[in-house]
């Protein structure tokens, strides 16, 4: 696992581009208008000129969501129940646990009092299973929300993985869970939100919709599903932006309805020109490091700044303590990355690779197989993908 898409000899690296620019969106929307216990006031008083693009930046899960949607279907493709378990396993967890023990060796060692979670050795044991939220016990750090809604996601495509991952078996689970999302959208049943996933569904269906695309070429059913999933993905985009500015308290929408609007259509402008090969350009060995700082950057920001920024605040103007802050992220990521994620992803690696059996040839270029043969034209490489944030 290199936290790139594969195609053939050639990676998506423009995936490795939108998801570091996802996670630096976050980053964005946390620093300059969320952490105020971190700044001791309101950043967007410190930030005024920047608190609408940053008050978007809470979008930036979405286009996680919509990315994993395209990368977990090119994983499974072909491959059994187990070895997708253990690809999402040595993906997720090394940085995962990393992160749990530094957000509790900080609030447990040190005078650090901001974005505290106030929680007890056992709450922090369960957090290590990242499925902390299903048994009722607060984040260890309220990024991990989002690993709960790509667990869920998980478990759903291990259907698809079971049954055997086919174009039409892809389209029928697709469209049922659309239309599930679509029905459900209002609902308050805490069911439909845990599995259905109303807000979220249809991200993780559009990505999966442009990863056919890339597959099978642009067919109209794939368009109608890409549609169809954007409009309850804009008006989900709106409640969510909405509520995420109000929890973190703040009266009035820094951002614009229609910003939010035009910022959805964008994502599933980006994800279509990937599916198209229209940002192939942006390839280059610069996306390999960036799509690998991405995860663990998206873990360990919140515990940086409630370190760095009390620390700097005082010292230096907001917006270098900013940049110090997001620098010194972006250096531990990278850290992460190079000491604790590949050397377990090589050695998992190694250790599977006398098991495997060659790839089947690829067919012909330019040929176009059925809808539902087992062997589509330009397979994807097996390499594993960042598909989290």
């Amino acid at each position: 696992m290199t936290g790139t898409v594969a195609r053939g000899n050639a990676r998506l690296g423009e995936l490795d581009l939108l998801r570091f620019a996802a996670a630096m969106a976050v980053v964005a929307f946390h620093y300059l208008i969320a952490f105020a216990s971190v700044w001791g006031e309101r950043p967007a008083r410190l930030f005024p000129a920047t608190a609408s693009p940053a008050g978007l930046g809470v979008l930036g899960v979405e286009l996680f969501f919509m990315i994993s949607g395209f990368v977990i279907l090119m994983s499974v493709w072909g491959r059994g129940l187990g070895a997708f378990a253990l690809s999402r396993l040595v993906r997720l967890f090394p940085a995962y646990w990393l992160s749990v023990g530094v957000v509790a060796a900080v609030y447990g060692l040190t005078s650090v009092t901001a974005l505290d979670p106030r929680l007890s050795p056992r709450d922090y044991l369960i957090n290590l299973t990242m499925l902390q939220r299903a048994v009722g016990v607060v984040d260890a750090n309220g990024v991990y929300w989002s690993l709960w809604a790509e667990l869920r996601f998980y478990l759903l495509i291990s259907i698809l993985v079971i049954i055997g991952v086919t174009f039409a078996r892809c389209l029928v689970f697709m469209g049922v869970w659309l239309l599930s999302a679509g029905v459900l959208a209002g609902s308050e049943n805490e069911w439909a939100q845990l599995i259905v996933m109303p807000r979220y569904a249809p991200y993780f269906v559009a990505g999966m919709a442009f990863f056919l695309m890339t597959r099978y070429g642009p067919r109209l059913v794939l368009w109608c599903l890409a549609g169809a999933s954007g409009g309850l993905a804009a008006d989900a985009a709106l409640a969510r932006v909405a509520g995420r500015i109000e929890a973190v308290g703040y009266q009035a929408m820094p951002v614009p309805p229609w910003a939010v609007v035009v910022t959805v259509i964008g994502f599933y402008a980006l994800m279509a020109l990937v599916a198209l090969g229209g940002l192939r350009r942006l390839r280059g060995r610069g996306t390999l490091v960036l799509g690998a700082l991405t995860y663990p950057l998206y873990l360990l920001h919140p515990t940086v700044a409630a370190v760095l920024v009390p620390a700097l605040r005082d010292a230096l103007p907001p917006w270098l303590t900013a940049l110090v802050t997001t620098l010194a992220a972006m250096a531990l990521s990278y850290a992460v990355y190079r000491l604790v994620e590949r050397p377990v992803q090589e050695f998992v690696r190694a250790r599977r690779r006398p098991r495997e059996e060659p790839s089947p040839a690829a067919p012909a270029p330019g040929a176009v197989p059925a809808a539902g043969s087992p062997h589509p034209a330009a397979p994807f490489a097996a390499g594993e993908t960042a598909s989290v944030p």
